[in-house]
């Protein structure tokens, strides 16, 4: 069979609110969640076997192949699928690690797609739903990478109807840990950042026939709780938020995820470009992108 192709693409989350730790450790979170147009490439060869090489300019970043989460979905998803055709993954890695943007977890959700396209399986199946659970807490959004509002622990989506957002994207080239800024958060086991009348007083969205300009207004009404524990752990991130928000036409700079990278929407991406010109000019070591979020 000729080999399947699919693209793992950035997670942006605009925002990021944690309501607090569950008993059993884990945050409740909701988080409005866009995708943006540079991703990661992954290729699927079918035949006997189950491996993965990597390419790309960040390759090296990615650790040992064999803990790559890209394996991990691939191997539940076989133990609930009897005889799953699978095959060798080549990954072509061009989204910085341990970001913020998912890019993990993005090459895992395009296995699952790919995967399911050579079985025969729906993204839907409850099988290929509880494998992109199990690989990681961003996998679920990134199986069909649609703007949605994100909820639980990650396993809930909302999705969201967003207008294109002209952006730049700036990583420094530092790695964070998400659990290290989940630690840095300080919440214990239990313990609730807000009453049940907020809950319900939660932001609520623009609908469908909103603006950029609505939006940008509504994203900057809230926040990303981890962005000041993230800064404790690595003061870079604060740099790359104060050059964003420098460059003429940032409407908005912020944290995505658990950090480093950071973004910033623009009114059209003539200002984005010329934004991303000049960042990349004054700091020539950073990994900057120019383009959209949908």
């Amino acid at each position: 069979m000729p080999a399947l192709s699919n693209e793992g693409r950035a997670k942006v989350n605009l925002t990021l609110r944690v309501y607090g730790r569950r008993s059993d450790g884990y945050h409740d979170l909701e988080s409005v969640v866009a995708f943006a147009d540079c991703a990661d490439r992954l290729t699927l060869t079918p035949g006997p076997g189950l491996e993965l090489k990597m390419a790309g300019p960040l390759a090296q970043a990615c650790g040992e192949a064999a803990d790559n989460l890209v394996l991990k979905a691939a191997r539940l998803l076989a133990e609930r699928v009897p005889g799953l055709q699978a095959g060798s993954f080549n990954l072509e890695k061009v989204l910085p690690v341990a970001a913020g943007i998912g890019g993990g977890s993005a090459d895992a959700a395009a296995a699952l797609r790919l995967l399911a396209q050579l079985n025969g399986l729906a993204l839907d199946d409850p099988r290929v739903i509880e494998v992109a659970q199990l690989t990681g807490a961003d996998v679920p959004v990134c199986v069909n990478s649609q703007a949605c509002v994100m909820t639980g622990v990650g396993d809930t989506l909302l999705p969201l109807r967003l207008p294109k957002m002209p952006c730049v994207m700036v990583n420094p080239r530092v790695p964070v840990a998400t659990r290290d800024v989940f630690n840095a958060l300080g919440l214990r086991n239990g313990q609730l950042l807000v009453g049940a009348a907020d809950v319900l007083l939660q932001d609520r969205w623009p609908d469908e026939a909103a603006s950029l300009e609505d939006w940008v207004e509504a994203l900057a009404a809230s926040s990303n709780d981890l962005e000041a524990p993230a800064m404790r752990i690595e003061p870079a991130i604060g740099d790359v938020v104060s050059a964003l928000s420098a460059t003429n036409g940032a409407w908005l700079a912020r944290m995505s995820g658990s950090g480093a990278t950071c973004f910033a929407i623009y009114e059209n991406t003539a200002d984005a470009k010329r934004a991303a010109d000049q960042i990349r000019r004054d700091r020539p070591g950073w990994w900057v992108h120019a383009g959209v979020l949908s």
